[in-house]
């Protein structure tokens, strides 16, 4: 892959003496989104956390652009444009809408904030007729796009999400997808671990399949969807070994 917009090399990290990635190397082209996949405790969250720095890798490397950004702060990846929207609720629930807003572009200063809050609000028809109720009264839904749309502000050219759909009707998680599939076709790259995989890899351009925290798949998203052993593969069971009786009968 020449020029790839992120890049893990070797990359083994974790928490003290436990490592939950492990030599771990892939690229990601931009203008993609690539699924993360793999049995619970593979390492798939973790692999976001460490892209964003909130977990410093141990061994490797990882480039954005080209750039080593191992070493590098929240505040210094936001710079350069890199999003991360965790799992779960992560708003102000006593504040308003616009104030969560107002506090996701505070790095922009005030005057580019209140530019851009109309623009990012066109995203979320819904969102924006609650402009000024709490975020705490919003379903779970609007509440999922309002954490998008705070990331949204600083025109991220990297999106990192993790389990989007938790909590969200199968409507709305369409409509989350949907949109993630827009914003990856306008030039961002999405990176995204999420429990639902057939409806993902259905909206992602590619998968990575992990197992303890090692590579064992890189592949296609429809070429996975279409997989007989798919359920399997990335539902539970031996991943390596299905991972391996896949390529074969492929071939």
């Amino acid at each position: 892959m020449s020029n790839p917009c992120i890049e893990f090399k070797n990359v083994t990290a974790g928490y003290k003496d436990f490592m939950i990635l492990n030599d771990l190397s892939f690229a990601v082209p931009k203008g993609t989104i690539t699924l993360l996949i793999g049995p619970n405790g593979a390492g798939k969250s973790t692999v976001l956390k460490t892209l964003f720095g909130l977990l410093k890798p141990r061994t490797g490397s990882i480039e954005f652009e080209g750039q080593n950004i191992t070493s590098a702060n929240q505040k210094d990846l936001l710079a350069k444009g890199i999003a991360f929207v965790p799992q779960g609720r992560n708003l102000f629930g006593k504040l308003t809408v616009h104030e969560n807003l107002e506090l996701g572009g505070i790095t922009l200063g005030a005057k580019t904030t209140h530019e851009r809050i109309p623009q990012v609000l066109e995203f979320f028809p819904r969102v924006k007729e609650r402009l000024h109720s709490l975020a705490s009264s919003l379903s779970g839904g609007e509440q999922k796009q309002l954490e998008i749309g705070r990331a949204l502000l600083l025109r991220p050219k990297v999106i990192l999400i993790d389990e989007p759909s938790i909590g969200l009707s199968p409507l709305v998680v369409q409509d989350v997808f949907k949109l993630l599939r827009k914003l990856a076709d306008q030039g961002a790259t999405v990176l995204m671990v999420e429990q639902n995989v057939k409806s993902a890899l259905a909206y992602a351009d590619s998968a990575i399949a992990l197992e303890s925290g090692r590579l064992v798949l890189h592949q296609a998203a429809q070429d996975i969807l279409n997989d007989p052993h798919m359920d399997r593969l990335f539902l539970g069971g031996n991943t390596t070994a299905l991972a391996t009786e896949s390529a074969i009968s492929s071939i």
